[in-house]
């Protein structure tokens, strides 16, 4: 029911009856505000966990305003190493709604530096609701799960310093400011490498934003600027000649049928296919043909290729391999950005170019033909690393420095182990099996 709609029945139902649902609800307020209200919190929903602001924001992470916000986090920060930091959080218990442990008290003391958790909710020992909006806040600022439970990585987060915390918001000063310098086009995309993810900007407002898989520790994606040149609907994908002589030959050793299966065909200089039967896949040197994947749903690139220049010839791109992108850790391609969801963001890189609907480009892709498309309108493509920003003020927001870029080793533990666990991929981007 609407407050509107409310006060109008109370006001049928009589001044009577209106006065004592006041009264009721003032005592509701008195209830949940008592100061020795003990353990309360616990089973009820606590009024904090309802209005914890939100953390996203439309706003780009590369809006002027964001500059603003960024010197107003450093003010804050110092403030807060000035005054002697944070806790430390060490429970010997998973820490979770529900549970009772000392180190609760270490975890709200340190959500309410940080600006977490309202200092309204007391030092109590109980892991209630006002603890579980406030872990799930910080957990949001800092690109993880939010589940509002201190595993592994929610610790690794809470337990970097103020200071180094500090420092990481001045080194990223400086990017911004080095990226305030340059004339932004009105509509662009924007990949922020440590956050793996995509936004598509117009006008100063986010219009879309996607999750990516980025540059592996290995194999890091390039900062850039550069301008979209074309959309390529099935795109060909064109081995590399490491994948050629390291997966593919091995593999047409173990199995001749490996390239008719994948749909990959070799061509000649002269632009002729070559039949794999007249290959001797034991030579010693792997054949010099060029190793080419028609379009189709199993293609590296599947649906889509962005295209731009870049003096590292990387480009964007759907894939295949859906499943990736659930992946907490996403740093698994060999330099190029793949883009879940990447028919929107063609959509919107597509609509001032005529005769492009999403109904046409749906029926192009589904009919598996190779089709360039020239964008007509200037649309821009900054690659930036930004491992901390703030795009809503009192709303700082932190990633790994996958990288390590920052100057602090601590800022990239936490991802070096993520990688560790899910591996690496052959790429550009993943070598069918």
């Amino acid at each position: 029911m609407s407050r509107r709609a409310l006060l109008q029945g109370a006001a049928v139902a009589g001044a009577a009856a209106f006065a004592g649902q006041a009264a009721a609800q003032t005592a509701i307020d008195e209830v949940i505000t008592a100061p020795r209200r003990g353990n309360w919190d616990d089973q009820f929903d606590a009024k904090a966990s309802r209005t914890v602001a939100g953390v996203t924001s439309n706003t780009p992470m590369l809006s002027p305003n964001n500059f603003i916000y960024i010197q107003q986090a450093i003010t804050d920060y110092q403030t807060i190493v000035a005054n002697g930091g944070w806790p430390q959080v060490n429970p010997s218990v998973k820490l979770k709604i529900g549970v009772n442990d000392p180190s609760v008290q270490q975890l709200r003391q340190r959500l309410m530096i940080s600006g977490d958790l309202p200092r309204s909710a007391g030092m109590s020992s109980s892991f209630d609701s006002y603890v579980d909006g406030a872990v799930k806040r910080f957990q949001a600022r800092h690109g993880l799960p939010e589940d509002g439970v201190l595993g592994e990585f929610t610790l690794k987060a809470l337990n970097v310093s103020a200071d180094t915390r500090l420092m990481q918001l001045n080194v990223n000063q400086q990017r911004l400011q080095a990226m305030m310098s340059k004339q932004l086009e009105n509509r662009y995309i924007v990949v922020n490498i440590p956050a793996a993810y995509v936004e598509a900007v117009e006008g100063d407002r986010v219009a879309l934003r996607n999750t990516a898989i980025v540059g592996r520790i290995s194999r890091p994606s390039p900062t850039l600027d550069s301008k979209v040149s074309d959309v390529i609907l099935n795109p060909y994908w064109t081995s590399p000649r490491s994948i050629v002589e390291k997966d593919i030959v091995p593999m047409m050793q173990k199995d001749p049928t490996y390239l008719k299966r994948n749909s990959i065909r070799l061509i000649d200089g002269n632009g002729q296919e070559v039949a794999p039967e007249t290959i001797d896949w034991f030579a010693p040197k792997a054949p010099n043909l060029m190793f080419r994947q028609d379009p189709g749903k199993i293609n590296a690139m599947s649906s889509t290729k962005i295209n731009f220049p870049s003096p590292d010839g990387v480009y964007m791109h759907d894939t295949p391999t859906q499943g990736l992108f659930n992946k907490l850790m996403r740093f698994e391609s060999s330099g190029c950005v793949r883009v879940q969801n990447v028919r929107d963001l063609v959509v919107w890189l597509l609509k001032n170019t005529p005769g492009w609907s999403r109904q046409e480009i749906e029926r192009v892709i589904a009919t598996r033909v190779n089709t360039p498309i020239p964008l007509t309108d200037e649309v821009g493509v900054h690659w930036v690393y930004i491992s901390a920003w703030s795009a809503k003020d009192n709303i700082v927001q932190f990633r790994d420095d996958i990288y390590e870029l920052d100057g602090n080793a601590q800022l990239a533990l936490q991802t070096n182990i993520g990688v560790e666990q899910v591996g690496g991929s052959v790429d550009d981007d993943i070598l069918p099996q």
